[in-house]
């Protein structure tokens, strides 16, 4: 399966059962079982087992299953059951945890795959990389990345970056030819390689390796060891939880000695401070937060956003400025060609648009300029003139050329921006060729501004007859200038509500387009980005402020026209300097540094996938509209996870302070420690995750943008904790005391009961800002979770097998409807407290 730069493309053909209409269906099913899937494979994936068996790693885990072994001994056999059985459920749950959150990311990996064409059945198909195989014919367009390795077929000025494999950053020129001698993969330019990206022209390739045999697979079989990085949203969690679990490790050392110095035995005291630990050390959040955030993401997917990764979905909330593309993003992308400005024959001016284009490849092209264009002159579409070379569009150029052999005469058809095709030319056609002289120009930009400034782009087309055959940029001069044509695309219906949302959330839009400054200006006072007083400045006068100009004005600029992609590394910087979290939008390759250096790089689906690749986020339906959406998830991501912690602390709190208080005023301890370890199992994961997917926010949007070093935990979350965990313990303790006063099983019954059901109905306190009275939307997860906890912790007050397991009494029904009545009492001192803020 080596050396196919050695090879002669059909003998590639016959290998594999390919041909130049690609694989039939048959074919592709044999080769997929023969060679294998396109898929890196990740070896240190763990299985279900070792995830499931990874719960009881944790040292106070293992000192509780020693202490239920020894229990045995002491024919506490019921104290044994009980342990194990918490145990098991906790680990079973932890592990339909961890295989949800893995299973939702996955999904996500899969969603923002690199798409690919490929001819199959002698039809052009588009498929995701993965889905690749051997024998594969696969069509390459500027900006694509490269998804297997295979041997060129056939190429139009390809040029591909390979600095991914050997580090060299210059684009390579590939060509077909067949390589005899043995060559480094530097050397080998009729091969294309998996990583790599095509940055300039065209081309097609036949499949050779997939998956783990390409070169890059080949890395990552090296690099598979290496364990995924966490979030710092995960460290910052486990650094926290690290320190809160040493706090109450301390107190419950310093309980175990009060239970020792109070006679009780060594082995009880151990059994309960262990217990204590175990339901009080938050061990869940950071399992949480990865639970949360993957369904965050995953619901984003759904809303069009997907997110590449996750670490960005900390930085959404954040985002205070959003530089976005004008075209396709806050228009429809839906081009077609509306007016013409034609001074030659009507049929002869479509053909010349025609053949400035690429419609040879007009199947496979997602350019939507390009198509409308292409769409217009489609009565010429079957022309079979040959093209010999084309000079292609870039976003710096602005223009396009194509050079044809046309009955023995060389012609080249440029088209682009009209301001750039305008200073190419020298002539103009007018039935005959004239001189386009300064009077002409500007009679012919006064038609375009009126065009300008009703929103229309403006493409304008030349063409001349050229003696060589060699050409290049230097032949892009002294052009006849034969007309233009204007594209309507009108903004998005959505997109003037999902601008006043942006502007409502305190977060500052930004156009930046390539287009005419007028017809910038037209489309961004439509939709509400451009204001008065506002400013508009070109690229042309962008690189003639300083940095520092730059920065003093940038808060007034709302619109950037004729930009080049190069140019928005400034403007991320000078948003930068002031502190702004700034989203930037791009789909082309030269977007990709700019992508890089904003907070939030987000490409657009119709976009390049280097783009792609380096983005954080990927806009399947390139709209504006989904990126204020997933700015909204981004919000409730944050909220919620800090609601999580919220539920967690203030729960665990109040358990720590009714030991404490009870410790110090040489009461008995108010629960055993099968209560503590049922209180870690009911009131713990399923409530916290429940309302980590609460989705009824409905006043984020008029929040302000979050400062990214704002932690998840700090003084006002801290302040609720102890204000709640306080309500929780003083419940639990009125219960205990009044219990007392029968006898010490029916107070810790009592306590036991109360502090399992005011955690339950505190997690409705911990959904939503607002009072649930003044919520119009229920999340039916955490009812669910409610009603499954309810359920439980009366089974196990009512049902007397399970009452002599948890050492149960027998309550009377005044201490039953005490009992709920206290449960409730945090509940709606915290739901008056938020009615009357």
């Amino acid at each position: 399966m080596d050396n196919f730069y050695k090879k002669n493309i059909n003998d590639i053909y016959t290998l594999f059962n390919s041909s130049e209409n690609g694989l039939n269906s048959k074919n592709y099913e044999i080769n997929k079982k023969k060679y294998g899937e396109n898929i890196i494979s990740e070896k240190n994936k763990e299985s279900i087992f070792k995830v499931f068996f990874s719960q009881f790693k944790d040292v106070l885990v293992i000192i509780l299953i020693i202490s239920a072994i020894i229990s045995i001994f002491l024919n506490e056999i019921e104290s044994t059951i009980v342990i194990f059985v918490v145990l098991t459920i906790n680990a079973i749950l932890g592990t339909y945890q961890y295989q949800k959150a893995q299973k939702s990311l996955s999904g996500l990996r899969n969603l923002s795959s690199p798409v690919c064409y490929v001819i199959r059945n002698n039809e052009v198909v588009k498929i995701k990389s993965y889905d690749l195989v051997c024998g594969d014919v696969v069509i390459i367009n500027t900006g694509d990345i490269i998804s297997a390795d295979g041997r060129i077929i056939e190429e139009e000025g390809l040029e591909v970056n390979e600095s991914s494999l050997t580090g060299e950053s210059i684009p390579i020129k590939k060509n077909n030819k067949i390589i005899e001698t043995n060559s480094e993969i530097s050397e080998q330019l009729n091969m294309l390689f998996s990583g790599t990206f095509c940055t300039k022209g065209h081309g097609k390739y036949i499949v050779c390796n997939v998956g783990m045999k390409t070169e890059i697979g080949k890395i990552a079989n090296e690099l598979s060891n290496i364990k995924p990085k966490k979030t710092p949203l995960q460290y910052n969690l486990d650094k926290f939880g690290k320190v809160l679990s040493i706090v109450i490790i301390l107190i419950c050392f310093i309980i175990f000695l009060i239970n020792v110095y109070k006679h009780a035995s060594i082995f009880d005291s151990l059994m309960f401070a262990v217990a204590l630990a175990v339901a009080a050390i938050p061990e869940a959040l950071s399992t949480i937060v990865t639970i949360v955030l993957a369904i965050g993401t995953e619901k984003m997917a759904k809303e069009n956003a997907i997110i590449k990764d996750i670490k960005s979905v900390e930085s959404l909330g954040c985002i205070s400025v959003i530089c976005t593309d004008k075209t396709g993003t806050l228009t429809t992308n839906n081009m077609i060609v509306k007016e013409i400005e034609n001074y030659i024959d009507i049929d002869l001016f479509k053909k010349y648009i025609l053949l400035s284009t690429n419609f040879d490849i007009y199947k496979t092209n997602n350019n939507p300029t390009e198509n409308a264009l292409i769409s217009f002159s489609k009565e010429f579409i079957n022309i079979d003139y040959k093209k010999i070379k084309e000079i292609p569009f870039n976003s710096d150029r602005k223009i396009m050329s194509n050079f044809y052999k046309i009955d023995n005469e060389n012609y080249l058809f440029m088209k682009g921006a009209i301001d750039v095709v305008l200073n190419k030319c020298s002539l103009i056609e007018k039935n005959n060729i004239i001189k386009l002289d300064e009077i002409e120009k500007k009679d012919i930009f006064k038609k375009v501004d009126s065009y300008a400034s009703l929103g229309r782009r403006i493409i304008g087309f030349a063409y001349k007859k050229i003696l060589n055959e060699n050409i290049n940029e230097s032949d892009e001069q002294d052009l006849i200038f034969i007309g233009f044509v204007t594209i309507i695309d009108p903004p998005r219906e959505e997109t003037i509500s999902a601008v006043e949302k942006c502007i409502s959330a305190g977060i500052k839009p930004v156009m930046l387009t390539g287009d005419y400054k007028n017809t910038a200006v037209a489309i961004a006072k439509e939709i509400g980005i451009y204001k008065e007083n506002d400013l508009v400045i070109t690229g042309k006068e962008l690189d003639d402020l300083s940095q520092e100009n730059l920065e003093n004005n940038i808060e007034k600029i709302s619109v950037y026209a004729r930009l080049n992609p190069n140019q928005k590394i400034r403007i991320v910087e000078a948003w930068q300097s002031k502190n702004k979290i700034v989203a930037m939008t791009g789909d082309g390759i030269n977007d990709a540094l700019a992508l890089a250096k904003a907070d939030v790089s987000i490409a657009m689906g119709n976009g390049t996938e280097v783009a792609k690749d380096a983005s954080s986020m990927i806009l399947i339906d390139n709209n504006f509209n989904s990126i204020i959406k997933a700015i909204i998830n981004g919000r409730k991501i944050f909220v919620n996870i800090q609601n999580a912690i919220r539920f967690l602390l203030s729960g665990n709190f109040a358990g720590i302070l009714i030991v404490l208080i009870t410790s110090f005023l040489d009461l008995p301890m108010p629960f055993l420690a099968v209560h503590l370890l049922f209180i870690n199992l009911l009131t713990d994961s399923l409530p916290a995750i429940a309302i980590g997917v609460q989705d009824y926010h409905e006043d984020i949007l008029n929040d302000k943008p979050r400062e990214k070093t704002k932690h998840f935990i700090d003084k006002k979350l801290i302040g609720k904790i102890l204000l709640e965990g306080i309500l929780i313990f003083l419940s639990c303790f009125i219960g205990y005391i009044k219990g007392l006063i029968i006898n010490i099983d029916t107070a810790r019954t009592m306590a036991f009961s109360i502090l399992c059901l005011a955690r339950l109905f505190h997690s409705f306190n911990c959904s939503t800002k607002e009072s649930i009275l003044k919520c119009n939307k229920i999340n039916k997860t955490l009812l669910i979770s409610f009603i499954f906890g309810v359920l439980l912790i009366n089974c196990v007050l009512f049902i007397p097998y399970l009452k002599n397991i948890f050492v149960i009494s027998n309550l009377s029904y005044s201490n039953i409807i005490l009992l709920y009545l206290l449960s409730l009492f945090p509940t709606i001192i915290i739901q008056f407290i938020k009615l009357f803020k």
